[in-house]
């Protein structure tokens, strides 16, 4: 039995190509900027940075009229209020240390002490990454809003916009790449942890990874998406403690918890201004910006009516 699709795709134009290929401009400008400002601070550094993502995104969004920002609005309010909440939690976790909990013989210092020394460093090579993270994040969240308002909208074929972007941020990266590093021995890769690592980034990092991106911009929206960017810290710091033998420390759960908050409340503002358009609507709501299960309910609700009318 052949299986129907849902939707109808419109043919791929040059259009549609050429902002494909734009995506994949920005995003492989954005993976080379972080990986240069890593290079000039630190992972952690970085990570910190990473955060402004969902605020960007958001910013962006109102600025394109794809979110409602409406100050006496709960639903508004509660989106706002919970990406401030998540970012702020992802800082105390990158931040702040605190005592640890599994290792409690391990030195403990001032929960501030690595924070100061941080900070202090005078060499002139942080600000640079500074710069250079914040423009990679900004392109960050500007691709985000492209793939959601300029290619989705008008083509929302997953698997044909992450095939094009994969092959188009591929040629960027390789042509900087050779001209980069012009040396052919540095390019040796043996069978090794390296290569795994290489082959495993490329899976789960790019191809899955954007897949689902790209599907969730398309049912959801790019501040939905990016709200749960926070969150990787807390998965990063879990996998270290369970894989790595990383001591697990206070600020790590103070801060898990602050932007589990604040994901929530992003999740409930999203989930109350679909619910405020539904009942504001005069015709029936349309199941395509409803969650999954609501969607699935109200399609089953209408063939059922359709049946016994």
């Amino acid at each position: 039995m052949s299986i129907c699709r849902s939707r109808v795709v419109p043919p791929l134009s040059f259009s549609i190509i050429c902002k494909i290929v734009l995506l994949g401009a920005i995003g492989c400008s954005t993976q080379i900027l972080v990986y240069i400002g890593i290079d000039y601070s630190s992972p952690t550094f970085a990570s910190a940075i990473g955060n402004l993502v969902p605020a960007f995104t958001f910013m962006l969004a109102v600025t394109f009229r794809m979110e409602k920002l409406a100050p006496k609005s709960r639903s508004s309010n509660a989106k706002v209020i919970g990406s401030i909440i998540s970012i702020a939690g992802a800082f105390v976790l990158t931040f702040y240390k605190g005592p640890s909990i599994m290792n409690s013989y391990t030195h403990l210092s001032s929960p501030l002490h690595e924070t100061i020394g941080f900070l202090k460093s005078e060499d002139s090579s942080w600000a640079i990454a500074g710069i250079l993270l914040t423009a990679a994040y900004f392109l960050a969240s500007l691709w985000y809003i492209l793939q959601q308002v300029h290619i989705l909208k008008v083509f929302p074929d997953e698997l044909t916009l992450v095939l094009f972007y994969s092959i188009t941020a591929t040629i960027i990266s390789t042509t900087v790449a050779l001209l980069a590093v012009p040396n052919a021995s540095a390019w040796k890769i043996g069978l090794n942890l390296s290569l795994i690592s290489i082959v495993s980034s490329g899976i789960m990092g790019k191809l899955i990874s954007n897949l689902v991106y790209a599907w969730s911009l398309r049912l959801k929206g790019p501040v939905y998406v990016t709200s749960f960017k926070p969150l990787q810290i807390v998965i990063s710091v879990a996998l270290g403690v369970m894989f790595l033998g990383d001591t697990l420390h206070v600020g790590s759960i103070i801060g898990a918890i602050i932007i589990s908050i604040g994901l929530y409340g992003v999740m409930w503002g999203k989930v109350t201004e679909q619910i405020e358009e539904v009942v504001g609507g005069l015709d029936s709501p349309s199941t395509e910006n409803l969650p999954l299960l609501q969607s699935w309910r109200t399609e089953t609700f209408e063939n059922k009516t359709n049946i016994n009318v």
